[in-house]
């Protein structure tokens, strides 16, 4: 009996992806057909969840098989991530684009991206204090007590590791095993490889035209294929978060969500305040807000619903370049960089909350002025190298903890509302991103103000 079901579930999905399918060889745009696989993967997923419930047979059996696609999606994505990443970087300096203003260029990414992630974490600080969160009153059962057994070792890791031990895991060491991404900081090891090789290219260039050009040509062939790869993986964005959502809304736990309210509730609106403040810096430098959510919510809407940074990575470059009108080398950087420093939902606003809630245990008055400024300069701090996929908030809690010698325990006990607040913290993190490639594009003046002021998205 449990087959049939399972069977005639696989049937419903292939039914509506067929019906995307339809969509798009009838040519409905792009934005149209993402949010059509949302609102039917929340339909769908939250069927499954009123019929089956979260641990039957069916619906656990059922995500497996659904799991080809949405995770199939997923990873597809993090296939292309280190080779678009290093690739894009070498190809920024064979075309001539970053080499006049680098040093301007990242100095303004990076501070853009710590700056609003110090914000963040003010606005974490004082969404926990509104809403009066307290650690003391949550309770452990038996998920909650397993997961803060398993984050012992990582807090003995991360305790033993000094700040300037955290700045030198950014290098790399091995390029060749941070290319398998084998690092919560492989990303950045791959960006800061990769400009080496860029540096190293003009260099021979001056000395060795000849030389040079072969190997720019080389760069720009293999440019070309990787956009073309990450082009035909994109074109199934919309078939990915049908899946994805489908079991997202299908396995949630709504009673622990229910349970633990006051704590979702918080984090949305501190991470929510924290968007209006990318916004708000849009604005500032006379760019339209409007325009801003309307050419990016398809980019954070796989954000929300994939929650990884890394694996959002193509289509946060796209929607830079083909959307907003920011250089590819600026795009590249920004995105590049976004996945391991200042990342401001996971990096920000969530290790502030958890710092504020055991305060009190710790025998710490949260209002104090000198809590909350050092506070903020740790988060700041320590928001280098976190990870750009699932976990990286959990890491960057414990580093943030643990330098504040507060209770860890408290990242275990938010388990069961982990993944929902993590689908919000990602997809903050991707437009801390994107907002700090277009300001730094908008401040280098290698934006186009027409591609951004147009109203249609790119199709991938």
């Amino acid at each position: 009996m449990n087959t049939i079901l399972i069977i005639t579930n696989i049937i419903v999905l292939l039914l509506l992806l067929l019906g995307l399918f339809i969509m798009q060889k009838k040519h409905v745009s792009f934005s149209k057909r993402v949010f059509t696989a949302l609102g039917l993967g929340l339909v769908f997923g939250f069927i499954i969840h009123l019929i089956y419930g979260t641990d039957s047979k069916v619906t656990t059996d059922t995500m497996e098989w659904f799991n080809i696609v949405g995770s199939g999606y997923v990873k597809l994505l993090q296939m292309i991530v280190m080779p678009l990443v290093f690739i894009s970087i070498v190809g920024a300096f064979t075309k001539l684009k970053l080499t006049k203003n680098i040093g301007k260029i990242s100095f303004l990414v990076i501070g853009i991206l710590l700056g609003t992630t110090a914000i963040s974490a003010g606005i974490g600080i004082f969404s926990a204090l509104g809403f009066g969160l307290d650690g003391i009153q949550l309770t452990e059962g038996e998920a909650e007590s397993a997961r803060n057994i398993e984050l012992q070792e990582r807090v003995t890791s991360v305790e033993s590791m000094t700040i300037p031990q955290q700045i030198l895991e950014l290098l790399p060491g091995n390029p060749f095993q941070d290319l398998t991404g084998a690092r919560p900081t492989s990303t950045i090891a791959v960006v800061i490889f990769a400009a080496f090789i860029g540096v190293a290219y003009l260099g021979v260039r001056r000395k060795d035209p000849e030389h040079g050009e072969f190997f720019a040509k080389i760069i720009d062939t293999l440019y070309a294929i990787i956009m073309r790869v990450v082009t035909l993986i994109l074109r199934l964005t919309p078939y990915g978060i049908l899946a994805i959502i489908t079991k997202v809304a299908a396995t949630s736990n709504y009673e622990a969500i229910v349970k633990l309210g006051k704590f979702v509730v918080a984090s949305y609106v501190a991470l929510i305040v924290m968007f209006l403040v990318h916004l708000l810096l849009l604005a500032l430098v006379r760019l339209n807000p409007v325009r801003y959510i309307q050419k990016g919510l398809p980019t954070l809407t796989f954000a929300f619903t994939s929650r990884t940074s890394a694996g959002t990575l193509p289509l946060n470059i796209k929607t830079q370049t083909k959307d907003f009108g920011v250089s590819e080398g600026i795009a590249n950087f920004a995105a590049s960089f976004g996945l391991s420093i200042g990342q401001n939902g996971c990096a920000g606003i969530y290790p502030a909350m958890l710092a504020v809630m055991v305060a009190p245990a710790a025998g710490i008055d949260p209002m104090s002025p000198s809590f909350i400024i050092s506070l903020i300069l740790v988060v700041a701090i320590s928001s280098f190298g976190v990870a750009g996929v699932g976990g990286g908030a959990t890491f960057a809690a414990l580093i943030v903890l643990s330098v504040m010698n507060l209770p860890v325990a408290i990242v275990g006990l938010l388990i069961s509302v982990e993944p929902l607040i993590d689908m919000g913290r990602t997809a903050l993190n991707v437009s801390g991103s994107m907002t700090a490639g277009v300001l730094t594009s908008k401040a280098t003046g290698e934006f186009d103000q027409e591609t951004y002021a147009k109203r249609e998205v790119v199709e991938a």
